[in-house]
């Protein structure tokens, strides 16, 4: 038989269809007896919309079209703003390497897809051309991959009557059942998020914890609040995009039929944690970490990458806190950054190298250590706000950047903090990173053409921001809903 008409349900994910023609994915079509067909695409909210295609009565030749040619939708709708109502239509083509089984619907085979114009060409606009635009200018100027891997944080929200094994308030992290109840809510969403994209690294409750929430809305009210995390393993910086998107997805779907609440949202209660969405980083060349040198030392493509990262704070704020509530969670004392610099371990930094163990992996196996854990920097300061895509389209360019610029080696210098100096933290050498939406907004405006060179962001997506984050201004927030901090906190659960 065929390998690729071998292949079983299970296989089904990213990279394991990567060289699959329209004709071995219809085969697979028919061989597990698919009834329908779902496209999925970034909006304008950063979230996949979807498009379902009933595909039973069709024949090979039906739907083998739908496979190659994609279908027609209303930019329009899906970018309001960006794209003119008088001139909307928009192709949506399937990506036949992103192919997954819906674990919502196993009957349903869906596809990531991209945006094209009908000259076949990426629609430029979209939030995921956006990210392949600005991997492909990383790629071509320096030769090198940028990969990354989310720390997805959020929290569960249910209705609790268990007296005897009730949380602690802030004492959640890495806690077991029966004192976390949503441990098993997670492993079942990890093995969906698994088996589509083979990326999670490990799951596991975090600090926030708050047996009953005080709010004027009804659908928190009284709920218990449970943090927990899902750690992904480094990937290509699109992958990791896209799995993310995912992962929120299948997160919310799977507590809506449990009748749960999930929220990314950065900060929901003054007394617990906000949700991070710390991003690990590194370079790879040919598929090879190239960030420690022989010596252990950080390599200078790794400075360099620091360096384009403190010299573009601003612009990945923009896209990774979007949210007034992000500026609640980044407080002092709250193991988040309030200041540009980078340091290693500590967790109040912007950027942390984290600790690798690499003692452990000279002992494996020449099989098992084809691709080793490498070291990574992590940048601490985006939260459930952001918008991915966009996000790690601007981490791209500050890579870009500070690989190619010569003073980068200078800032990441100039930015340090080493773990000596952390017991006596020298807060004036340090500039404060801003501390609203509208300081970033300002920020942006003044500086966007570092954004729109060589055509990566379009200037409406640019203008786009600049007014979501103006309407952040607690000024505005507070004047629609007066000054109580619980509706600055509570307005908006599920932005992006």
């Amino acid at each position: 038989m065929n390998q690729r008409e071998d292949i079983s349900q299970e296989q089904f994910s990213f990279g394991n269809l990567k060289d699959y023609s329209s004709q071995d994915i219809l085969n697979l079509v028919h061989k597990f007896d698919f009834r329908r067909i779902s496209f999925r695409y970034l909006g304008l909210d950063g979230r996949f919309k979807q498009l379902i295609i009933p595909i039973n009565g069709l024949n090979s030749q039906e739907i083998e079209k739908i496979l190659v040619e994609g279908e027609r939708v209303d930019g329009s709708s899906l970018y309001p703003g960006i794209i003119d109502s008088t001139y909307s239509d928009i192709l949506i083509i399937p990506d036949l390497s992103t192919a997954f089984v819906d674990p919502f619907d196993e009957r349903n085979l869906s596809f990531i897809c991209r945006y094209r114009k009908k000259d076949g060409e990426l629609a430029p606009f979209t939030l995921d051309t956006i990210l392949l635009q600005a991997e492909a200018q990383l790629r071509k100027t320096t030769g090198l991959e940028l990969w990354v891997g989310g720390e997805l944080e959020f929290y569960l929200i249910y209705d609790h009557e268990d007296i005897f094994y009730s949380p602690e308030t802030q004492k959640g992290y890495h806690e077991s059942s029966p004192f976390i109840k949503g441990l098993d809510f997670l492993k079942e969403a990890a093995e969906m998020i698994q088996k589509i994209t083979g990326a999670v690294k490990y799951v596991h409750s975090e600090v926030g914890c708050l047996p009953h929430l005080e709010s004027e809305n009804p659908f928190l009210k009284g709920k218990t609040l449970e943090q927990l995390e899902i750690e992904f393993k480094t990937e290509s910086v699109v992958s990791a995009a896209d799995h993310l998107v995912l992962a929120r997805w299948i997160l919310r779907q799977l507590a809506a039929q449990k009748g749960m609440l999930v929220t990314f949202t950065p900060k929901i209660a003054e007394e617990v944690a906000g949700n991070g969405f710390h991003l690990h980083l590194e370079l790879m060349r040919e598929g090879q970490n190239i960030m420690v040198a022989p010596d252990g030392k950080l390599t200078q493509e790794a400075l360099q990458l620091i360096g384009g990262l403190c010299n573009s704070t601003g612009f990945f704020l923009a896209f990774g806190n979007t949210m007034a509530a992000s500026y609640y969670r980044l407080v002092p004392n709250q193991e988040a950054p309030t200041q540009l610099f980078w340091s290693d371990c500590n967790r109040s930094a912007l950027i942390r190298v984290p600790l690798l163990n690499s003692h452990s992996q000279t002992s494996l196996s020449k099989e098992t250590s084809t691709r080793k854990r490498g070291q990574t920097v992590e940048l601490r300061s985006p939260d459930g706000s952001a918008l991915i895509h966009p996000l790690l389209a601007t981490i791209s360019l500050a890579a870009l950047q500070g690989l190619t610029e010569k003073n980068s080696l200078d800032i990441a210098s100039q930015y340090y903090l080493s773990q000596e100096g952390a017991s006596n933290f020298p807060k004036e050498k340090f500039p404060l990173l801003p501390s609203s939406c509208g300081q970033v907004a300002r920020l942006v405006q003044d500086k966007r053409q570092w954004l729109e060179k060589n055509n990566v962001f379009p200037a409406a997506i640019v203008d786009y921001i600049i007014k979501l984050l103006e309407g952040e201004e607690l000024e505005i927030i507070t004047g629609e809903r007066g000054t109580d901090l619980q509706k600055v906190l509570h307005r908006d659960l599920h932005r992006h």
